[in-house]
């Protein structure tokens, strides 16, 4: 990560767009503000970006809304780090936007070390995952064959998901790689330590929500009800486990 990480800032309230442009630039960014989801797409289209902060309330086109078009298969700006400033407080809400491709969220009104830490970590997080070949271009895949568990098959060279009805789910690196964690240890408590390890990450991270976001993100490709999920179950205070048996057919 850089300090001179570009930061698009979408918020329809100017007052704040200032605030944050102004103290972002105090950290060493180079912020830049729009007021709507039509000029950060121009902006997008324009030029790169490392991180956009998305106002969630925004009078046009919501923030959930736009992060749903910002991972737009193919688009130069699909893998572009969000986080969402909320003044929302039902945690649906932000479970919600994480599954739409959110990578953290910050309820308003917030602190400005608060939320430069979250930045950083995302940053972070971004430049060790591409750095890292965790991509499905280039990641290697820890075995070959297919993996069966619930109503889902795991074709690991190709990386995809195939349901029931024979319907193909393409996988991220991230997703793909936690996937493999857990069909590697089913039925079995995996602890938030050992998958921030897994998956390359820094612990010490303060305020660093990258577990939550990565098993949000791998419930949705599974169709887990996020409100109830029955195949990536949450054991407060212990961790995560995969509940499905599994079986591997294949070399």
């Amino acid at each position: 990560m850089s300090d001179a990480a570009s930061i698009l800032i979408v918020d329809d309230d100017r007052e704040i767009r200032e605030l944050l442009e102004e103290n972002l630039a105090n950290f060493g960014f180079r912020p830049v503000a729009v007021a709507n989801g039509r000029e950060m797409f121009n902006r997008l289209e324009s030029g790169k970006y490392d991180l956009v902060l998305l106002d969630v309330m925004l009078p046009e086109e919501d923030g959930l809304a736009l992060c749903r078009r910002l991972r737009t298969p193919g688009a130069s700006y699909e893998h572009t780090p969000v986080i969402f400033l909320t003044a929302l407080g039902d945690i649906t809400d932000r479970v919600v936007g994480l599954e739409l491709g959110g990578d953290d969220y910050l309820p308003k009104p917030f602190q400005m070390r608060e939320l430069v830490a979250r930045i950083r970590a995302l940053l972070r997080r971004s430049s060790i995952s591409s750095g890292a070949g965790n991509t499905p271009e280039t990641a290697k895949p820890r075995t070959h064959g297919i993996w069966s568990f619930g109503r889902w098959r795991l074709n690991v060279l190709a990386r995809n998901l195939v349901d029931q009805d024979e319907v193909v789910t393409p996988m991220g690196g991230s997703e793909f790689k936690l996937l493999m964690l857990f069909l590697e240890n089913p039925q079995k408590v995996i602890s938030r330590e050992d998958i921030l390890e897994h998956m390359a990450e820094r612990a010490a991270d303060v305020y660093d929500r990258s577990i939550d976001v990565q098993v949000s993100r791998l419930r949705a490709k599974l169709q887990d009800d996020a409100r109830n999920p029955e195949l990536i179950r949450t054991l407060r205070g212990d961790g995560y486990m995969l509940t499905a048996p599994v079986e591997r057919s294949g070399s």
